[in-house]
């Protein structure tokens, strides 16, 4: 049996990387990549040659099965992301619990996470946080999510697209009210940008400048920021 190595990628900043990542990449017989083209300029900025193979959502379950043959055969394959860790609001959970299924070993090479550099810069309160993944896209299944949110006691993470950012936001403020938010943009990017306002103002801000790159929304809990 082969092994499943879970390596955490760059979410940005392609020195966020860590050494263990890089020599496990460098050792591994195959590489399934959700993004090959992102996943192939990493490898390539650092002189790593390995076979890839593209695994995501629309090819999951027959690129799943085909990865956990190859494991059984004795492969050694990495699993990478987009971004960040996989497994996290990506399809990586399907071909993990299909290896754990069937008995090979799942490896995790810990790294750079989205959700986890954006809570920390945050100033939100860290000792209790429930991540969310992204906002559904119809707008009465976000809005109701958010209305069970409306108590919630811990700080609440999200991802969100940028052509859907506005949208959120409003729907966060009609649910919420015009609550204080910390939104984190293009993290470990040359535009990274942290920004801890009322919903109102950051609505303010993205009507007149066009959201681009990818958000993180940290709504701690109610009266603390």
């Amino acid at each position: 049996m082969g092994k499943l190595y879970v390596v955490s990628t760059p979410i940005g900043n392609l020195k966020d990387i860590t050494l263990r990542a890089l020599e496990t990449l460098k050792k591994v017989d195959i590489i399934a990549a959700e993004d090959t083209r992102r996943t192939r300029k990493l490898l390539t900025h650092y002189s790593i040659k390995k076979p890839l193979v593209s695994y995501f959502e629309h090819n999951k379950f027959i690129r799943g099965r085909y990865l956990v043959e190859r494991l059984k055969e004795g492969k050694s394959i990495a699993l990478v992301s987009d971004s960040g860790t996989p497994g996290i609001s990506d399809p990586g959970y399907y071909v993990i619990n299909l290896a754990i299924e069937n008995g090979i070993d799942v490896i995790p090479i810990p790294g750079a996470s989205a959700l986890l550099c954006a809570l920390s810069a945050s100033g939100c309160p860290t000792d209790r946080f429930v991540f969310e993944g992204y906002l559904p896209v119809r707008r009465k299944r976000r809005r109701d999510l958010l209305g069970e949110l409306k108590d919630e006691p811990r700080t609440v993470i999200f991802y969100e697209a940028p052509h859907r950012l506005l949208r959120s936001l409003e729907d966060i403020r009609e649910v919420l009210g015009d609550r204080k938010v910390v939104l984190g943009r293009e993290l470990t990017k040359k535009f990274e940008e942290i920004r801890r306002a009322n919903v109102g103002e950051l609505i303010q801000h993205f009507v007149e400048h066009k959201p681009r790159g990818e958000f993180v929304i940290i709504l701690p809990k109610e009266g603390k920021r």
